[in-house]
């Protein structure tokens, strides 16, 4: 009973437009599922171990006819194994699908960190550039081109993608793509600096049919994000 009610408390704080278990895209949905299933087998494990561990104290007799050499071959190796061996193939096809394959020429954005805020620059749309508010297409894969100008930050929308590392002198590049219009949250994940609590951006996706419309009036200040 304990256990149910603590891990209902654990989750019921994995809430609000930081939560990468609330994902509003495909990236961001394929990392949240991950974290369920790793979750899961966690729970499995720990529920195996438990219960020879209730076995043991209930029948001591049955566990002292066990050898050494067989509780740390069942125990040590073939309980694990039975658990994290389909974790290891489910990661790693996970992973396998959040490599940026899908789009050949998905559109370009370039992200720039420094102490303590975010630029935004959008070579198809003739350059135009936005501080600390990124604007994205709905439903349109966007490969986020991410640097630094002096330290090393982090680049994290965790409703919408995993974070990327922000380093001077060299491009990093995420594919992102949200699945419906509304504003997300997006923060830097590695500590900067005494102002890396407020290096956060505001994330505005748009219908793709109004994207560009919204987004030269964005750059020109015409609208407030």
């Amino acid at each position: 009973m304990l256990i149910p009610l603590a891990m209902g408390g654990m989750l019921a704080g994995c809430t609000g437009p930081l939560s990468t278990l609330a994902p509003a895209g495909p990236t961001a949905g394929s990392i949240a599922s991950l974290w369920w299933v790793m979750l899961a087998g966690a729970t499995a494990l720990f529920a195996l171990v438990m219960g020879l561990f209730a076995l043991v104290m209930l029948r001591p007799d049955w566990a002292r006819r066990i050898s050494p050499g067989r509780w740390i071959v069942l125990g040590g190796l073939v309980l694990p194994a039975i658990v994290l061996t389909p974790l290891l193939v489910f990661a790693l096809l996970t992973g396998e699908r959040l490599l940026p394959r899908l789009a050949a020429d998905p559109m370009r954005i370039e992200a720039e960190a420094r102490q303590w805020e975010w630029t935004f620059r959008y070579p198809a749309a003739g350059g135009a550039e936005t501080r600390g508010v990124l604007h994205l297409p709905a439903g349109t894969p966007v490969d986020v081109v991410v640097t630094s100008t002096d330290v090393i930050h982090a680049f994290w929308i965790p409703r919408l993608a995993g974070k990327i590392d922000a380093v001077p002198g060299h491009a990093n590049v995420l594919r992102i793509e949200a699945d419906r219009p509304g504003t997300y949250q997006g923060l830097c994940n590695e500590f900067c600096g005494v102002g890396h609590t407020g290096m956060r951006f505001d994330v505005i996706v748009h219908p793709a049919v109004e994207f560009p419309a919204s987004l030269a009036a964005a750059a020109a200040g015409k609208v407030q994000p």
